[in-house]
């Protein structure tokens, strides 16, 4: 399976949340329930050393919903304050056994806060 596309959008000072439903080809929604990790990084570009945001279900801002299908992200507005406005790439892995999936594969940009 090839990874998908997307384009997010973080606003500064904001909490940045997202509800993804895995399905299969079908559509039947696929079970998350097995799946013991999840990875997304955020960088400027796909061969910087830096990581400009790190969600994960070790940090506790992913979060997988087993039968449901879903994969939870929430990034606190403390969290999305403390980012530079600018754009760049991530992807989206999860984890079952020693099987790794890159679901999603994007940009993103994050666009500045004005009212403080």
């Amino acid at each position: 399976m090839s990874a998908g596309y997307h384009h997010f959008i973080i606003e500064q000072g904001a909490t940045f949340g997202q509800v993804l439903t895995l399905k299969d080809s079908a559509g039947a929604v696929i079970n998350l329930s097995g799946y013991s990790s999840g990875l997304m990084q955020l960088r400027e570009n796909p061969d910087a050393s830096t990581i400009v945001l790190d969600i994960s279900t070790t940090n506790g801002r992913m979060v997988f919903g087993g039968v449901a299908g879903t994969i939870t992200i929430t990034v606190s507005a403390t969290d999305t304050a403390a980012l530079t406005a600018a754009d760049g790439v991530f992807d989206l892995e999860i984890t079952t056994g020693n099987v790794v999936t890159r679901l999603i594969e994007g940009t993103y940009s994050i666009r500045r806060n004005i009212s403080r």
